[in-house]
Formats: structure tokens, sequence, C-alpha cells
């Protein structure tokens, strides 16, 4: 008889103490940047953004994380202090788990350690990815592959076509570019049939297209 798959979500409702869930309102912050680093973060529900701010005072979004998703792995290493604010984008259901029990738990149970090991290193390989897309695609070819993968599209298991809220300044954020761009290329999309609004976002595997060719009827002059 096969063994049920590990579910990392029950097994760290079992660790013992140092654990705490709350909820985090649209907006609300769970941590800021410059804050002390001695957690780890485990999101069980809703959606949210990592952002760094500069010296100069400007804000850039360089991550969108959801359902399973983990954050804060930075104290672990050693990291002192955080380097960025966390904030939800949706209503969440967020658990902490202090730094000392996620060691002990990294531990003793080689089946979590094991998955969050894939975790950071899938994580690293997307740094990797995005890092090269700043570099070489134009802020079009960005913003479609930032869709994309909002839409869980190519990932394992079922895509989740129906996007959360997320306004077109986090998405510029995201991108590297204005708003105005980014409200050009959505309703640019919506034209030609990539995306549809109806109270939600949704996206459509169509919108690969963009990211995949360089098609003259899609191109348009970029900064």
């Amino acid at each position: 008889m096969a063994k049920p798959p590990f579910d990392v979500d029950v097994f760290l409702h079992t660790v013992d103490s140092g654990r705490t869930v709350a909820t985090y309102r649209e907006n609300e912050k769970v941590f800021s940047q410059g804050d002390p680093a001695d957690s780890v973060f485990y999101i069980q529900e809703g959606k949210v953004k990592i952002s760094v701010v500069s010296e100069q005072g400007k804000e850039a979004v360089i991550a969108l994380l959801g359902n399973g998703d983990f954050f804060g792995e930075g104290c672990l290493t050693g990291q002192p202090l955080r380097l960025a604010t966390v904030a939800a984008i949706t209503d969440s259901v967020v658990m902490r788990l202090d730094k000392a029990s996620i060691m002990r738990v990294l531990q003793v149970e080689p089946k979590f350690s094991a998955m969050f090991m894939a975790f950071l290193l899938a994580r690293n390989a997307r740094v990797e990815e995005d890092l090269v897309d700043q570099l070489f695609n134009s802020s079009e070819k960005r913003l479609a592959r930032v869709l994309l993968l909002m839409a869980n599209f190519g990932a394992e298991g079922k895509p989740q076509p129906v996007l959360a809220k997320v306004s077109q300044e986090t998405l510029a954020e995201m991108v590297g570019t204005t708003r105005s761009r980014v409200s050009t290329f959505m309703n640019k999309f919506r034209r030609l049939g990539f995306i549809h609004y109806n109270g939600d976002l949704v996206v459509h595997n169509s919108l690969l297209n963009v990211v995949l060719h360089d098609n003259p009827h899609l191109r348009r002059q970029d900064d």
C-alpha cells in the first residue's frame, strides 16, 4: 500500500512550540525591512508581496507568494535584520515558526527538510530567471511572464487561472516600468484575448505567445 504524500501543512500544525498563526488583512505588514530576523513564515492561505525600499525611497516588489510558500528564511543563514518588507495583498493566514523551532524540525524530520530544500532551490532558480528576464526582455514580455507565473501556468498540479486582485501599481513595481505602460499592455492583452476581466483577472495560456515569440503583431516600442 502506497504511503500518503507528505503534507507540510498538517505536519507544521504538530510542531510543539515556537509556532503561532495570525490573520493579516489586505495591505497589513507581516514584518518590515530592518526588523529583527528571528523566524520563518509559512502561508496557509492568501497571498503576500515582498518589497524593498532603496535609500532614495524607491520601492520595488521582488516577489509575490501564495499558499504553501515560505518566506523569512534568511534568518537561518545568520541574517540579523530583515532585508525586505512583507505585506498581505489579500486576507491571509500565516504561520510563524521561530528560528529555534524550525532549526529543530529541520534536524529531526527528513521529509520536511527535503521539502524545504526543494522549495529554496526552486526559489533560487526563480530569482535567477527573474534577473535574466529583467536584463534581456522587454517590459511587455516581463509583464506577460509575471501574469503567467501568478496564474500558476506550468506548475505541477492544476493551473489556477483566476488571480486575486493585484493593483497595476504592484505589477508595475514587479515589472520595473510605469503604471501607465502596464495599463497599456493589459488593455492590449485583453484586446487580443490573452486575458479577460470578470470581477477577477483570468489569464489564458495563449498569453505565452508574448513570452515565447517575437511576433511583429505583438511587438511595440519599449523602454
